[in-house]
């Protein structure tokens, strides 16, 4: 999908100040580009139109607005860029774990919301294939895990030796055209059932 393509949720309670957001996003060639002045009921919005981006601007963020927004930021799963005036120490990191791609403090300008829309997808799907990353390397270590167990347990019931549980696994797994971590967990499981 080409970056024009994109549709666009743009929140904020201001008017004046979602024109400035909607005029930047239109001029670098966006063209689905959703404006909403109301935070209550932002999640059905959100779940009708499925925007791939979503920005936010807060003129003056009090505490529970931003909690609500944050909590709404941790669900939808896409990037998010905010605009706020002015913001704290603590304001940051709970958008940092919120899983907010880009937070500007004092910096709403028609000409860098491209560059900052930009910079929120591309951190986005970083951010999103380091966690697929992670995954992949904790399922590896799981079925590791799960050999080993399934050996271990080879060994001690058939007295083989590791290389031949180890050879015995693959070949099972070959033979019944399963991964071997699947055939590991099945001898795991019937030997939990025996002993």
């Amino acid at each position: 999908m080409s970056q024009a393509e994109l549709t666009i949720l743009v929140i904020d309670e201001n008017a004046i100040r979602a024109s400035i957001i909607e005029e930047g996003l239109r001029e670098a060639g966006h063209d689905r580009v959703n404006v909403i002045h109301e935070v209550n009921g932002v999640a059905r919005t959100i779940e009708t139109l499925q925007p791939d981006v979503i920005i936010i601007d807060i003129e003056n963020p009090n505490r529970d607005m931003m909690e609500h927004l944050f909590q709404l930021t941790r669900t939808v799963g896409r990037p998010i860029a905010m605009f706020v005036d002015r913001s704290d120490t603590a304001s940051i990191e709970a958008a940092v774990d919120a899983g907010v791609s880009a937070y500007i403090v004092d910096g709403l300008k028609k000409e860098r919301v491209k560059s900052i829309l930009d910079m929120a997808v591309s951190r986005f799907n970083a951010f999103a294939r380091l966690q697929r990353e992670l995954a992949e390397a904790r399922s590896a270590l799981e079925e590791r895990k799960v050999v080993e167990r399934a050996k271990g347990i080879l060994m001690k019931m058939r007295g083989l030796s590791e290389e031949e549980a180890f050879a015995l696994l693959r070949q099972s797994a070959m033979n019944e055209k399963k991964k071997m971590a699947d055939i590991a967990q099945s001898i795991v499981t019937a030997a939990r059932l025996l002993l």
